[in-house]
């Protein structure tokens, strides 16, 4: 199983020396992605801009968006983005794509939430179009720059619920999802239930799973690991009012190197193909660290 990491672009006082450090020690990392995901209506950095800057600092490592929330976005231009970002990493990205739960994101944006998943297929077509060197509409020129990769980059769906899933099988290389409980949730039965919409949709390739997790390892200064993950849990879930994001981040357990270890190894067990570690530290030493508890894993 391939374990990546992602950026801290989350958490407040991530900064250039920040960016650099991380995509430096990434790189030379035992990791085999760097991912960044997005919202809007928040304190982080933007995410094709930020994947932009990581691309330019590596050589090695997988370049993934963890995921744009492509309906607040016109497909036109993240398909140019997306193949700008391929052609500046020499063919590396892979794109997690998904319709995201957050009205205020849209809102933001100044995008329906209607239709949103009826949208999102009718874009991944359009921007495979424009991969295609077709023009995206009637009367219009194609639109480059053309990916390095043939037919653009793979394709992933942040889907969660049954129908989603399903809508995915009929676009998406496999599911880039993400968990609270590593530990405890049944990550074999998830992994069924997305082979069996593989097989209904007539796929002849096995889906590719990709999970993530938040994170939080002791530090140098003492502080404690769950504490940490759980600030910052309640943090990223307050949108959904206290109550809620209390309960969510009461079930997040990834609080030290053994408990990370033990939920890579389940969802390893389950049949995961990669997961995507999500810090709750900008330190750049986190980075180390993350790399000691990979090695632990490996051995």
């Amino acid at each position: 199983m391939e374990i990546g990491l992602t950026l801290p672009s989350m958490i407040a006082g991530f900064d250039r020396p920040t960016l650099v450090e991380w995509c430096r020690r990434i790189d030379a990392g035992p990791f085999s992605t760097l991912a960044i995901g997005e919202r809007i209506a928040y304190s982080n950095t933007e995410l094709m801009v930020t994947l932009s800057v990581a691309a330019a600092l590596t050589e090695r490592v997988r370049i993934m968006s963890t995921v744009i929330i492509l309906p607040m976005h016109p497909a036109v231009e993240i398909a140019k983005q997306a193949a700008t970002l391929d052609v500046v990493s020499q063919g590396r990205v892979v794109l997690g794509l998904g319709v995201g739960g957050r009205d205020e994101d849209y809102r933001a944006l100044e995008a329906s939430f209607d239709r949103r998943h009826q949208r999102l297929d009718e874009q991944v077509a359009c921007m495979r179009q424009v991969w295609a060197g077709e023009p995206p509409f009637p009367d219009m020129a194609p639109v480059g720059p053309p990916p390095v990769q043939p037919g653009g980059p793979a394709l992933y769906s942040g889907a969660l619920g049954p129908k989603a899933i399903a809508r995915s099988a009929r676009w998406a290389e496999g599911i880039c999802g993400f968990v609270l409980d590593p530990l405890g949730d049944d990550h074999r039965a998830t992994f069924g239930r997305i082979e069996a919409a593989w097989s209904a949709a007539g796929r002849a390739d096995p889906p590719r799973h990709v999970s993530s997790f938040w994170y939080a390892l002791e530090g140098p200064g003492g502080d404690t690991g769950e504490a940490r993950l759980h600030d910052y849990a309640r943090r990223y879930l307050a949108i959904f009012g206290a109550e809620e994001a209390d309960a969510m981040a009461g079930l997040t357990s990834a609080w030290s190197a053994d408990r990370v270890v033990e939920g890579l190894g389940a969802l390893a067990d389950a049949g995961c193909d990669e997961v995507l570690l999500v810090p709750t530290s900008a330190d750049p030493d986190e980075v180390d660290r993350a790399a000691e508890v990979v090695a632990a894993f490996n051995r």
